[in-house]
């Protein structure tokens, strides 16, 4: 059991969304992010790396890089937002920062200092505050909230008390308030930046937002005051100069001094006609600046060097843009509907990077943007990637391709070895599913209305074959590729891959299916379902029809848990399925062995092609190395940060050397898959990857074609090239002629020249050198003079500075003597000071001992006082008391009183505090729904402008079509002169037509008769079916009256059988006579004269009623005689009745087929129903005569000896004292013959038994039925001694001689 490693190897895609999301960190590398990660792309050698978020990170919200691309900050959004710092050259995490203050959840910007040292991280919604960090501590400098709502308006006030005032563009009056209020102005915040030359500067942009402040005394203090028109400000950067170059929603870029005042402004177009485009990026460099915008408009202005910059009319101080910045270069991208969000350049200024709000990423060099020239367009910066959800992933065997599809109605297949795009396919409609066939020639891709099978052309990917499945939501390739299953709603079809039918559908699942797993021998499909439905699916035999060889094997139902991916083991006995309950399952025989909880949503699995790796996808984006095997305790994984969305699709290599994994966030992640050591996998056998690809006849044929026009136009090139060439050298050596004879002319010219010259030179040298010595003779006269003169002032100066110096001396000796002379008076002045305070202090004492005797006089002065005024106070006290007594009482009626009414209004105030926190609370839920409105009025823009375009499309459609029609009308003109002649066939063929119609209408006619006919006979179906139902009716009495005759016979048989027990005694005496004769009487009176009726045949013991058995006997007998005619009479009334239908069938059969063919099928279903009723009718006849035949048979005895009954009442044995007796018994007896013999005698004497019926006396009859197992069935009758007699013949005969005609010995 072992982890495997997982490596990122490389990533199809781009995060769009984050703020500034792209930089260039040298000449070749440039960073970017992708779902989870930070990717550092190497253009030359096509290599990444990755830098990983932290833990518990929902996704990256903005990037910063440092101007020395040493460090850079990453912003996370979590349960508090949070800043990570890497190190580029290490690729280690060097700080985290994050405060507790905010209830943001993430940072929407950040930006470095221009020395590293300082970051800015700005918060976002509720509260917008902006942190000024020094990230190398980890400490706060400063923070102070951003922006301009309601409850915020005093924030940044406060944080900058005493520094002048807000800097809010249109924030200084209410009126500017209400707009803010009413359009957003002032709600949120787009970016935060240094001043590149002064740390403590920083400047905020938003909506309706643009603030300057400074950091002084660790407060953040806003500075500068610039009233103008609110404006929706998206973007800014920092020029040359401190300028701030500003860019707003209305194309507007704006100019203003580093001291907040606005210096320019220019209106921004694109284009002849100069369209404004909002302004979403803008980028500074040496020249100038760069900015982005809306309809994938770039332009580039450099600075006006030569622009002096005269002022605007009405605008004191004011200059024009054009007088700053000029523009020299406009440029557009190739999807001209997506807007430019971010732009980095390399540190070189060479090559520019842009990226698009739909996820792309352009290059372009700038080494010629000086010249001006055709607008120039942006390539792709490495491969284009998919800007919406991956729906669909799969890959292939015998080529290194991924194939991918996406909402963005793009199919596109990549090489994952060499790390680059194949092809790439739009659609007119969004792509559900894909699947690659193992050859890598052939995808299945699912559509709205069709699943399409495509060839992988070498550049195109064309329709195949499609098959009616919409809506295919899943599709898979089975291993050996010869099917491949699909999902159509909650039915999953096979088909062939090579003659396209349909082998099977599997139907079970109640919900939609979104996983399907063939095993690696294709013999098994394990199929799940949002219906909570994990299906294996065996498929022994595909060749039959029907699906007859596919049988539903295994299921797992579980309906709280929504699957969307089960995959099975090699030899498909475990399932592995996630869901959405958190939970890895292991399914072994429909039955859930083990279960593993994750702590979030699990929403793919896949195992390796070798049985021995697990990997897992989750909600999150990450993705789970298992161990695998797994045990019963809790999962252990490692975790690898992927994708910043739940993942789609997980498909490993064939060799199990890659593992790809996609996600709703758009990108297509490579791994690379090792051993726990980070060694690679061993392969069994080295994989040879297939060259070959598909092309059509037709492109091959075009492309032969023009490979050899373009030969033969080589070759003509050639000549004509060769021919020029000949032409040429014979021009260039008559001008070599011509221009050498010309230039030798003038060498001779020039050479008489030179000569003159150099005469002219020699005498202007002789001159020169006489010039030269008169001007040494002047120059060294006047230097003479000059040294005189010189030494004069020296000589003066130095007098003048010795004079100088003896006056300073005096100067230093006065000042010190008048030192002295302060000093002496300052010692004078104190002492005298001194002194008169002194004398002061003693005047102060005097008078303080006379203050405190003066006040000891007054304090007994007030003594006095106070006790005259007590008494005083006495009294007035007393009258004062009464009467605030009184006024007592008033005022405790008047606080009672009032007291009621504070209770009242203290529940009144309760009552409106209530009310105004349930204002507040729909006040903050106004202002959510408006900042909802204001996300749908955005959406509604966008679609307005969509519509727009599609109405200029319309229009042009149109104008297309209104020549169309003006085609139309000179066709039509012409097909008019057709008209008469095609009136008159018309009218021709109207008579032809009209006798045939009369034949359709007697035909019509003929089919109503049928449809009557048609009913009558399923009414006399109707009547056929009551008639049966009646005689089933009438056989259930007669299995029941059967049932009763059963029961007598057995009533019947017990009485034999006593009969043979007391018979078997009476045989033992045989040897001995009187005592056999004893037994025999004692037998007789036991079963003639004193039975039990019960047990008789008619249940009578009188001679009066010896006649009712036989009259019940043949009322039986008649009843059935009576039934069966009936039941003959109405089965031969049905078969003439049917035989009757059947001869009208037969002629209306054939009288519908010449007429109608139309009524064939409905004929051949009254055929079948009347077979039926025929069978059923059959069925019942031979239903009846086989009961009838088992209840004869089954009372054959019975009735056997009631008809002898009958027969010897005739005869005159019917006296008062006959009744005939049965029992039945074990027959045994003192014959030499052993029980077996006896036995067999009673089982084979049955019909000698009955011969003896007709050869006995007139008064005496018997009846021997053998039942077998040793056992008969005996009926005697007697009124006299004669029938003893022969009733013991009757036993000689049957039982000891089996059935001979034996005398009988008189003494036996």
């Amino acid at each position: 059991m072992s982890i495997a490693a997982v490596a990122h190897r490389h990533v199809f895609g781009y995060k769009g969304d984050v703020n500034n999301s792209i930089a260039y960190l040298d000449e070749q590398t440039v960073i970017y992010p992708v779902g989870h990660n930070s990717v550092l792309y190497n253009t030359e050698s096509k290599l990444q790396k990755f830098i990983p978020v932290t833990e518990k990170c929902e996704a990256i919200t903005a990037m910063a890089v440092s101007v020395n691309k040493r460090y850079i900050a990453i912003a996370e959004r979590g349960e508090k937002p949070l800043c990570a710092l890497y190190d580029l050259h290490t690729l280690r995490r060097r700080k985290t920062l994050s405060t507790m203050e905010t209830e943001s959840k993430d940072f929407v910007c950040i930006a470095f200092s221009a020395d590293a040292k300082y970051i800015l991280t700005q918060t976002g919604a509720p509260d917008w505050t902006l942190y000024y960090w020094s990230w190398e501590k980890a400490k706060v400098m400063a923070s102070v909230k951003t922006t301009n709502l309601p409850g915020d308006r005093n924030a940044a006030g406060r944080s900058g008390a005493g520094t002048g005032g807000e800097v809010v563009v249109g924030s200084t009056t209410a009126l500017a308030m209400a707009a803010g209020r009413e359009t957003g102005l002032g709600s949120a915040v787009y970016q935060v930046s240094f001043n590149p030359s002064d740390n403590t500067q920083l400047c905020v942009i938003g909506n309706g937002i643009f603030k300057l402040f400074r950091y002084q005394e660790g407060l953040l203090k806003l500075f500068s005051i610039q009233k103008m028109e609110p404006k929706n400000f998206l973007s800014h950067c920092w020029a040359a100069g401190d300028r701030i170059i500003v860019g707003t929603e209305d194309g507007k870029i704006l100019i203003f001094e580093a001291n907040g005042e606005l210096k320019a402004e220019i209106a921004h177009g694109q284009g002849p006609a100069a369209t404004p485009r909002s302004i979403t990026t803008l980028l500074a460099y040496s020249k100038g600046f760069i900015c982005g915008g809306s309809k994938g408009s770039i332009a580039i202005y450099d600075r006006n060097e030569d622009g002096a910059g005269t002022s605007l009319p009405g605008a004191a101080g004011q200059l024009s843009g054009r007088d700053i910045y000029r523009k020299v270069k406009e440029l557009s991208l190739s999807d001209e509907n997506s807007k430019v969000t971010n732009m980095a350049l390399s540190p070189s200024e060479d090559n520019l990077v842009a990226t698009t709000e739909t996820n792309q990423i352009y290059a372009l060099m700038l080494a010629g943007t000086e010249v001006k020239g055709e607008e120039s367009r942006f390539e792709m910066f490495s491969q284009p990637f998919h800007h919406g959800q991956i729906t669909g992933c799969d890959t292939c065997i015998r080529k290194p391709l991924v194939v991918t599809c996406s909402t963005d109605r793009s199919v596109r297949v990549w090489n994952y070895l060499d790390s680059t795009s194949e092809l790439v396919k739009y659609f007119p409609e969004e792509a559900f599913s894909v699947a690659i066939h193992p050859s890598g020639l052939y995808i299945l891709v699912g559509f709205s209305d069709k699943l399409r099978l495509m060839n992988l052309l070498i550049d195109d990917i064309r329709t195949f074959r499609e098959f009616t499945i919409r809506g295919c939501r899943e599709c898979r390739f089975s291993n050996g590729g010869q099917y491949f299953a699909a999902v159509h709603g909650n039915t999953i079809q096979i088909y062939s891959t090579w003659n396209f039918e349909n082998l099977g559908n599997l139907k079970g699942h109640n919900g939609k299916v979104r996983s399907l797993f063939w095993t690696q021998d294709d013999s098994r499909i394990v199929s799940a379902g949002l219906d909570g439905a994990i299906y294996d699916w065996a498929l022994r035999d595909l060749t039959g029809s029907g699906g007859s060889g596919i049988k539903r094997e295994g299921e797992s139902i579980l309906k709280s848990c929504n699957y969307t991916c089960a995959i099975a083991t090699g030899d498909g006995r475990s399932i592995f399925a996630v869901g959405s309950d958190k939970t890895l399952k292991e399914i072994t025989d429909s039955q859930i062995i083990r279960e593993q909880e994750s702590d979030v949503v699990l929403t793919q699995v896949i195992l390796s092609q070798s049985g021995r790796m697990m990997f897992v996808g989750t909600a999150n984006g990450t993705i789970r190395s298992m161990k695998f095997p797994l045990s019963n305790e809790p999962g252990e994984f490692q975790e690898h940060q992927a994708h910043s969305a739940p993942i789609t699709k997980l498909r490993v290599s064939f060799d199990d050397q890659y593992l790809f994994s996609t996600s709703e966030d758009g990108a297509l992640y490579v791994f690379k898959i090792s051993d726990k050591e980070g060694r690679g996998l061993k392969r069994d056998r080295e994989i040879v990857y297939a060259d070959e690809i598909l092309v059509t006849k037709s492109d091959l044929e075009e492309k032969n074609s023009t490979m050899a026009e373009l030969k033969t136009r080589v070759e003509e090139l050639k000549m004509e090239n060769e021919y020029q060439l000949r032409l040429k050298d014979m021009n260039f050596n008559e001008k070599i002629k011509e221009v050498t004879e010309k230039f030798m002319q003038e060498i001779e010219a020039l050479k008489i020249t030179s000569t003159v010259l150099r005469t002219d030179k020699e005498k202007e040298e002789v001159r020169h050198e006489e010039e030269m010595g008169e001007e040494r003779e002047r120059h060294a006269r006047e230097l003479s003079e000059l040294e005189t003169v010189h030494n004069a002032k020296l000589m003066a100066e130095y007098e003048r500075y010795q004079e100088l110096q003896g006056r300073t001396t005096e100067l230093q000796s006065q000042w010190e003597r008048q030192m002295r002379e302060m000093q002496a008076a300052k010692e004078k002045a104190l002492a005298e000071l001194t002194a008169h305070f002194e004398t002061r202090v003693r005047e102060k004492q005097a008078e303080i001992d006379q203050l405190q005797l003066e006040l000891h006089n007054q304090y007994l002065e007030f003594t006095e006082t106070t006790r005259e005024t007590e008494q005083d106070a006495d009294t007035e006290i007393l009258d004062i008391k009464h009467r605030y007594e009184k006024k007592l009482k008033e005022e405790r009626e008047i606080g009672l009183r009032l007291k009621g009414e504070n209770g009242i209004m203290r529940k009144k105030f309760n009552t409106l505090n209530s009310e105004i926190d349930a204002h507040k609370t729909e006040i903050g839920k106004m202002f959510n729904e408006e900042k909802k409105l204001h996300g749908v009025i955005k959406s509604l823009e966008k679609d307005i402008a969509g519509l727009k375009k599609e109405i200029q499309e319309r229009d042009e459609t149109i104008q297309d079509k209104e020549k169309r029609i003006y085609d139309l009308k000179k066709k039509n003109q012409e097909l008019e002169k057709f008209k008469f002649v095609l009136d008159y066939k018309i009218k021709e063929l109207k008579r032809q037509i009209e006798p045939r119609e009369q034949d359709i209408q007697g035909m019509t006619h003929q089919i109503k008769e049928m449809d009557v006919e048609l009913e009558h006979y399923h009414k006399a179906n109707s009547n056929l079916e009551l008639t049966i139902a009646d005689l089933k009716l009438k056989l259930r009495a007669a299995e029941k009256e059967v049932a009763k005759e059963h029961a007598r016979v057995k009533a019947f048989a017990a009485t034999v059988k006593r009969f043979k027990v007391d018979l078997n005694e009476c045989v033992q005496y045989i040897q001995e006579p009187k005592l056999l004769k004893t037994h025999v009487k004692n037998l007789y009176q036991k079963y003639c004269q004193a039975a039990d009726p019960a047990s008789l045949l008619t249940s009578t013991s009188t001679s009066s009623t010896a006649l009712a058995p036989a009259s019940t006997i043949t009322d039986v007998q008649q009843e059935y005689a009576r039934q069966r005619e009936h039941l003959e009479r109405t089965v031969a009334s049905l078969r003439r009745k049917v035989t009757k239908d059947q001869n009208i069938h037969r002629a209306d059969n054939v009288r519908i087929m010449g007429e109608n063919v139309s009524l064939i099928k409905e004929i051949n279903q009254l055929r079948r129903d009347l077979k039926g009723t025929r069978a059923r009718e059959k069925a019942a006849e031979i239903a009846l005569k086989h009961n009838k035949t088992l209840e004869m048979d089954g009372r054959a005895s019975v009735g056997e000896a009631r008809m002898e009954v009958l027969r010897m009442s005739a005869k005159g044995a019917a006296s008062p004292s006959y009744a005939p007796a049965i029992r039945s018994g074990p027959v045994r007896g003192t014959h030499p013959t052993t029980e077996a013999s006896t036995l067999e005698k009673l089982r084979d004497g049955g019909a000698g038994a009955l011969e003896s019926v007709d050869k006995a006396p007139p008064d005496g009859a018997v009846l021997l039925a053998p039942e077998g197992r040793g056992y008969a069935r005996i009926a005697y009758a007697s009124s006299s001694a004669d029938a003893m007699n022969v009733f013991l013949d009757l036993i000689w005969h049957v039982v000891l001689n089996g059935g001979e005609q034996v005398p009988r010995p008189r003494h036996c």
